[in-house]
């Protein structure tokens, strides 16, 4: 079994119609457009409806991966959906979807692994597959971040957006699919990316919405410096893993935090900022929908063909990282 290639059969997103700019965030908190720019790489994102949730973005999504894939929703064996923003935390924002799309047949589950979710599902979709568990998976990054976000913080609230990517995994042709992988955890870093309050920990509780405690709180410069350098090696890692060469890819699809981020480990891996697909000028950051959107634009766009060798590497909340190589 272990000789079976996994990879993407098809691949969706979706974007909310609602545009905020930098210039709409000029008169919410102090700040300027420059300075985003600057600063994150950040021009506008997209924000949900308030009648939108996690589930309804991912629903959409999900339809175009399976759209994409040829795939009916009732040959999915298995719903893997990442995020931090969920519906409810009981029960699991994959099984609205499941019943969403009429995946009948379909376990369902969530995981949260931040920003690093889309390669956490794909590494363990890839390795249900190869252990004959399931055939079809689909793999769901879904945010709508803007509901956990506080809006007076002007050092976050420029930061996130909303947004939702799927792919549907299942076997390949020899010579395509998944290659190598590499997912790490640091779990005392827990404090640098949090939502303090809604778990057991900090219950909800009048105090705790009064003083914010349900919202992204950051510790940017510490983020940026562990960023770099757990990315950077999850991604020579995964690289030196597949049997290829930073020299034979094609694309770098990096979870999209911020382009200083970005350009740092460019420089460091000596990859031209040609080879590595950057979009978060239009969404801004949607923790584990980046890369499935990235991809999806990618794809549509003619930039990556079936074939082409690429990459993913991301980290998040966790702290949490990893990288994936595969041949689309």
């Amino acid at each position: 079994m272990e000789n079976k290639s996994i990879g993407i059969l098809g691949i969706g997103s979706y974007v909310p119609e609602k545009i905020l700019t930098n210039q709409d965030l000029e008169k919410i908190v102090e700040t300027t457009d420059e300075w985003i720019l600057t600063r994150t790489g950040i021009r506008e994102r997209r924000i949900c409806e308030k009648d939108q949730a996690t589930s309804d973005i991912a629903t959409i999504a999900a339809k175009r991966a399976l759209e994409d894939a040829n795939v009916k929703p009732e040959e999915i064996d298995c719903i893997i959906l990442a995020t931090v923003t969920p519906d409810t935390l009981c029960p699991a924002t994959a099984c609205y979807v499941q019943n969403n799309i009429g995946a009948i047949n379909a376990a369902a589950f969530d995981i949260n692994a931040a920003c690093s979710g889309f390669i956490y599902g794909t590494t363990i979709g890839k390795s249900m597959i190869i252990a004959g568990i399931a055939k079809k998976i689909l793999v769901i990054g879904t945010e709508t971040l803007s509901k956990f976000t506080n809006w007076q913080d002007r050092t976050t609230c420029i930061l996130f957006g909303d947004g939702a990517g799927a792919a549907v995994i299942g076997e390949v042709e020899k010579g395509r699919g998944f290659l190598a992988e590499e997912i790490k955890t640091d779990g005392s870093l827990t404090e640098l990316i949090i939502i303090q309050a809604g778990g057991s920990r900090l219950p909800a509780s009048p105090e705790t919405v009064s003083n914010g405690k349900h919202t992204v709180a950051m510790r940017g410069n510490e983020v940026f410096k562990v960023a770099v350098k757990s990315m950077t090696d999850s991604l020579i890692n995964a690289i030196n893993k597949s049997g290829f060469t930073k020299q034979d890819i094609k694309y770098v699809i990096p979870h999209q935090a911020n382009i200083r981020i970005i350009e740092a480990i460019a420089r460091r891996l000596d990859i031209p900022m040609e080879k590595v697909y950057v979009n978060l000028d239009k969404y801004g950051n949607t923790s584990a929908a980046t890369i499935p959107i990235a991809l999806d634009e990618a794809v549509k766009e003619g930039k990556i063909k079936k074939g082409d060798l690429i990459a993913f590497v991301a980290f998040g909340g966790g702290l949490t990282w990893g990288a994936s190589v595969l041949i689309y």
